[in-house]
């Protein structure tokens, strides 16, 4: 494990993957923080910079300061690419996320899943139960709506390559703009910002492109199979749920179905889709509000 970065406010962490990848953790608040930790995990082709805002929030907290970890999946952000686009797969990135879990000393934790990571967080509540404390899912539940999926397929690894932010600030609204009705030219840039980097003196995605490759064989005439079982190993713990009022992969109806099958807080944010974006003061205060109720009894 390699450690970089220096201030008070986040660092960067690198940490040995099983096969021997390069993974990479952003790390806010203190290491011995007394609350319960937070892991937040992005969505298919996100990176840590979506939760900064949030991170920055909890791991701040002048009341309750804690230990805050976003993780880039193998391929996104600053871990390494893999030359076998195969190892993109779910089973490889809950491998990732225990080594990371186990080398950084992080559960039990509330985990904040965005899409992919919701799914992730599902899977690792039924193989290691005691690892999660509490969960959020963004815009994600146990039935994925294949006409978000076919929408998603259709440009990730696709994109054309902007010149400049500003350029991929419209690209992005295009492509978007129906989903997210209300954002801001600033928060467009911003996105964009969260969506391109520049290398060798251009623009690119922050994830690697051969990641369209995990989405080829998916067969939209045939539902995917419903996620359930997984869902219902967080039984155990507290759950919130939040979903774009204008998802079109998390559906009002599963969250209705989510809510027969057990207790859960949900939250939906007006003016957006798939998948919120996790900011403001009021999304960001529920979701704080939330981590806290999953304190033990005796740390409250």
């Amino acid at each position: 494990m390699a450690e970089s970065g220096s201030g008070a406010e986040s660092s960067s962490v690198f940490v040995t993957a099983p096969d021997g990848l390069k993974l990479h953790a952003r790390c806010y608040g203190p290491r011995l923080a007394p609350g319960l930790p937070v892991v937040c995990l992005p969505g298919l082709t996100r990176t840590t910079d979506d939760f900064d805002e949030l991170a920055t929030a909890l791991a701040s907290d002048p009341d309750a300061p804690r230990r805050v970890l976003a993780i880039d999946y193998r391929g996104r952000g600053l871990s390494g690419y893999d030359r076998d686009p195969a190892n993109y797969s779910l089973a490889t990135e809950l491998a990732d996320l225990r080594a990371l879990l186990t080398a950084l000393d992080v559960a039990p934790a509330v985990f904040v899943g965005t899409s992919r990571g919701g799914i992730l967080t599902m899977l690792a509540a039924s193989a290691w139960p005691t690892a999660i404390a509490g969960v959020v899912l963004n815009d994600i539940g146990p039935v994925i709506e294949p006409t978000g999926l076919a929408r998603i397929k259709s440009y990730v690894g696709k994109l054309p390559q902007p010149k400049s932010f500003e350029e991929g600030a419209e690209l992005l609204r295009r492509l978007f703009g129906q989903q997210f009705t209300g954002l801001s030219h600033a928060e467009w840039l911003a996105y964009s910002r969260r969506s391109f980097k520049i290398e060798q003196h251009r623009l690119v995605p922050t994830y690697d492109v051969a990641l369209a490759k995990t989405l080829e064989g998916i067969d939209f005439d045939r539902p995917m199979a419903p996620m359930w079982p997984q869902f219902d190993a967080l039984g155990r713990v507290p759950l919130m749920v939040i979903r774009g009022e204008n998802s079109d992969l998390l559906s009002e109806a599963t969250v209705a179905a989510m809510r027969a099958r057990r207790t859960i807080e949900s939250v939906t944010v007006p003016g957006q889709g798939h998948a919120p974006i996790l900011s403001g003061a009021d999304l960001i205060g529920r979701i704080a509000g939330f981590v806290a109720s999953c304190e033990p009894a005796r740390a409250r």
